[in-house]
This record gives C-alpha cells, sequence and structure tokens, in this order.
C-alpha cells in the first residue's frame, strides 16, 4: 500500500511549526537516539548478565542461590510507558531470556502489548524482592514513591539498571539504600546523527542496523564510567558468591574474549589497587558502584588509556 500523503509537506510534522519551534526539531531525534541507545545498552548488561546463569549453576549444590529457579536470570521492569514496552520487546527478540523470567510492575497494564508468559501486576516490593536485575523505567517525579517501594526490599545481589538520567547516582542509591545501582551514561549528538536515529521507530528491529549499533557503542558516546560500572557489577556477582579472583577474572575475560581492550585480559590490578595479600582464592571486596561511576577507578585509567590506542 502506498503512502498517498507522500511528498506533501505541507502535511509533514513541520509544515505548522513556528520559527522558534523549528529550532526544537533536533530533541525528536535525540529522543529517539537515546531511546535506542538506553535499550542497545540494557540488552547488553543482560547479555552479560547471564554469567549469572553459569554461576547459579556452579553453585547451586551450596545453595549460595536459590536453586529452586535453575540458575534462571529473573528480570523485572518497573514501568510500562513507551521505554518500557521497547525494552520488553529488545529483551525478548534479543536476548535468550525467556518471557518467563521477567515480570513488569505498572500502574496500567496495557492489554495486548505484553507477550504472553510475561507477568504484568502492580507491585513493585514483590518485583523488588524477585529480580535480580531490575530496570526503573519510570519518570524522576515518581522517585520518592518508588524508593519508599524498593527500599528494604531489594536483594543485595539485584542490579538496579535506572533510566532516570536526571537523578544522581549518589542520590538514587541513597534514596533506595542500596549501593548496586547502574545507571546510563550517554551522550546523543543528534544534529549529526538526525537521519540515523529517526529511522529507528521500533527499536528491537533497529538492534540488527550495523551503523545504529556502532553509532551507540558507549566508548563512543564518552560513556566510559558506565562500562566501568557493567564490569565492576560482573565483579560483585562473583563475589557474591564467593567465587575466587581467580576463576572470577577467568569468568568476566571469556565473555570479553572477542572485544577486550588491547586484546589483554583484565587482572586484579585492573579492578583494585590494594592487593597486598591477595590470593587467588580469595573473592574481589564488594565494590560501591556509585565510587565505580564517579570516581576515577584502576578501571577506569585501564578503559580511557584503552580507548585513546
Amino acid at each position: 500500500m502506498t503512502d498517498i500523503c507522500s511528498g506533501l509537506t505541507i502535511l509533514s510534522f513541520e509544515a505548522e511549526l513556528t520559527v522558534d519551534e523549528k529550532k526544537l526539531i533536533y530533541l525528536r531525534a535525540r529522543s529517539a537516539g537515546l531511546t535506542f541507545c538506553g535499550c542497545a545498552h540494557a540488552v547488553f548488561v543482560c547479555c552479560c548478565d547471564v554469567s549469572r546463569c553459569i554461576i547459579k549453576r556452579r553453585t547451586a549444590a551450596k545453595e549460595l542461590y536459590a536453586p529452586k529457579r535453575h540458575g534462571e536470570l529473573s528480570v523485572g521492569i518497573l514501568g510500562l510507558g513507551n521505554l518500557g514496552k521497547q525494552l520488553l520487546l529488545c529483551l525478548l527478540k534479543k536476548t535468550t531470556i525467556k518471557p518467563t523470567q521477567i515480570k513488569i510492575s505498572t500502574r496500567n497494564p496495557a492489554e495486548g502489548c505484553v507477550p504472553p508468559g510475561v507477568e504484568c501486576f502492580f507491585d513493585n516490593r514483590c518485583l523488588a524482592a524477585w529480580a535480580d536485575v531490575l530496570f526503573l523505567c519510570c519518570l524522576p517525579s515518581h522517585l520518592d514513591r518508588i524508593c519508599a517501594d524498593l527500599h528494604s526490599h531489594l536483594q543485595k545481589h539485584c542490579l538496579v539498571y535506572s533510566f532516570m538520567t536526571a537523578v544522581p547516582v549518589k542520590r538514587l542509591a541513597e534514596c533506595l539504600g542500596h549501593s548496586f545501582v547502574l545507571k546510563p551514561q550517554y551522550q546523543v549528538e543528534a544534529c549529526d546523527t538526525s537521519d540515523l536515529w529517526l529511522s529507528c521507530s521500533r527499536v528491537s528491529e533497529a538492534l540488527s542496523d550495523p551503523s545504529l549499533i556502532e553509532a551507540s557503542c558507549p566508548l563512543a558516546m564518552k560513556g566510559l564510567n558506565w562500562v566501568c560500572g557493567v564490569l565492576y557489577s560482573l565483579l560483585n556477582i562473583c563475589t557474591n558468591v564467593c567465587l575466587g579472583s581467580s576463576e572470577a577474572l577467568s569468568l568476566i575475560n571469556s565473555i570479553f574474549a572477542e572485544n577486550c581492550m588491547n586484546n589483554e585480559p583484565l587482572n586484579v590490578e585492573s579492578f583494585i589497587t590494594n592487593i597486598f595479600f591477595f590470593t587467588q582464592q580469595r573473592s574481589f571486596p564488594w565494590i560501591s558502584l556509585v565510587d565505580a561511576q564517579t570516581k576515577k577507578t584502576p578501571l577506569l585509567r585501564l578503559v580511557k588509556n584503552s580507548s585513546l590506542e
């Protein structure tokens, strides 16, 4: 079917805008870019977080993780607006996560937009207590209410991934009473890539476009602190199940084997500076992701030096 309005500029979105309003058109591309990058990075985190499944299987006999879930990653999404819907479809289409591994808490469950198998309800506390990874897809204005719901209900190993970019990670961690918090850090230059970002109306399909994937690379978007946060989060997952540093590093290096910085494996000194009396059998200390994203860490220096070469 052809578009009978195609080529009729009088019917275009920009036709009725004033001169001042046209100056803001770039925000459409910026919004599309942020949505795409947010979902792409979240998919990457979940792909990396599949390591939890490996760890759970290895430690099931010790009951360090609930064996009744058979090592499956539990993914919670709080909020089902435009971003929440896009994220849900991306996780189902671009990862190995099954519908039964995802639960959603929202005030307004939309009939027909939630695939079969995905449980949808309104109980933030229940979602927090269940999830291994919890995505906050809500407005900053809802912060106080949501943090009140989640406070004291999050498991220590639950990675809270917040899309509330207007809320600093330090403040969010304080409100939640939870230091295992990660938030996006990216800068979209819409003026240079407007057509590119506006081409991705369906994010789950756009994630197959090599040019969009390249444009969303965190290392090209001044997202070095985010990269460090992801790596430190993997380290904490290993620490939580008492893996020794040698096994933890082996697992993390295997995930990034093809794209590791300078093709050099990460070691103990890549993550921490105080290695006095550090042995291969000893687990890494628990790392605050707030510090990992706001301070100059050994890993940040390594990533910066690698990205410059």
